[in-house]
């Protein structure tokens, strides 16, 4: 099943279940039909479907968790951290195979699918990441990987839009990425449900109109159960909490630019269209806009 959260022209926001191109309204949000074994999420689309559709044009598709409880970003693809570090002359660190690694971004910063993205201010370095992510169904602490298998409700695309000069930067005092990061992750614009993503599922990228990365799912290096395991150690997963896989190889700009040049591979500015998809999964299409200015902390400070 592929759920999506859709708001009307009142600004009332409801889950919705589609049926080929067609959208089927329930009465209720996509988290609150979240927290068991998954029974809440078929009740709601057998009802669902019983009813009139909805054309998609009519709505608007918001991210499938508008607000969720946290988003933890993943380092999980082992091409990607290979040529990326490589690139500058590093090796990975061996404690990346021992244990996966990740950092808490920002929920208040969530954008559907087809909302446009300003660029970070101050940044000059605006990059997209490709990536998939797993919605946390039902609570849990201290899970094991076959367990946290159980916990994931669903999939959805997810991108991580990072200001590589601002993450460097500030990623030099041993803390963060934090404005590097935060300004804004887009999703969407649907759920789908555990049994219908392909395990293999394709990952590509173009920017306006060119291809840039190109990816599988199945080069994980570290599973979706690892990670939310992994996640859930000393403290809770909640319903709509989301765990991002981390980019697939090749899946941004940083990396490429660093391999192939940056000639070849440019930062994005305002006005550049990017497109990311996965099979099964649907695509985020977004315009990036231009960034608000930087307000100076102090005097002669950034």
């Amino acid at each position: 099943m592929r759920w999506s959260t859709c708001a009307d022209a009142e600004g009332t926001e409801r889950a919705a279940v589609w049926r080929d191109d067609r959208l089927y309204l329930t009465r209720t949000t996509l988290i609150d039909l979240l927290g068991d074994d998954g029974t809440r999420l078929r009740s709601a689309a057998e009802a669902a479907l019983r009813g009139p559709g909805v054309d998609p044009a009519t709505v608007t598709l918001l991210p499938p968790i508008p607000r969720p409880p946290s988003v933890r970003d993943f380092m999980a693809f082992e091409e990607h951290v290979v040529t990326a570090s490589a690139a500058i002359g590093l090796t990975v660190d061996p404690l990346w195979y021992r244990q996966p690694v990740f950092y808490f971004t920002n929920p208040a910063a969530l954008r559907g699918a087809n909302d446009p993205v300003p660029i970070s201010p101050g940044s000059t370095m605006f990059d997209y990441e490709l990536e998939v992510a797993a919605v946390v169904g039902r609570e849990g602490a201290d899970l094991s990987p076959a367990e946290a298998v159980e916990h994931i409700a669903g999939y959805l695309i997810f991108c991580d839009w990072s200001a590589r000069d601002l993450q460097g930067e500030e990623m030099k005092l041993n803390l963060g990425p934090a404005k590097g990061k935060d300004s804004a992750s887009s999703c969407g614009p649907w759920m789908l449900t555990p049994d219908e993503l392909p395990a293999a599922a394709a990952m590509t990228a173009t920017v306006n109109g060119t291809p840039y990365s190109s990816g599988s799912l199945d080069t994980l290096y570290w599973s979706f159960g690892e990670m939310i395991a992994y996640a859930s150690r000393g403290t809770r997963v909640l319903p709509g909490d989301l765990i991002g896989s981390g980019t697939v190889g090749t899946g941004c700009i940083l990396e490429l630019s660093r391999v192939h040049g940056a000639d070849a591979y440019p930062y994005l500015v305002p006005d550049d269209h990017v497109r990311l998809e996965v099979d099964g999964l649907g695509a985020i299409d977004a315009r990036v806009t231009a960034g608000a200015p930087v307000r100076p902390l102090r005097e002669g400070h950034a």
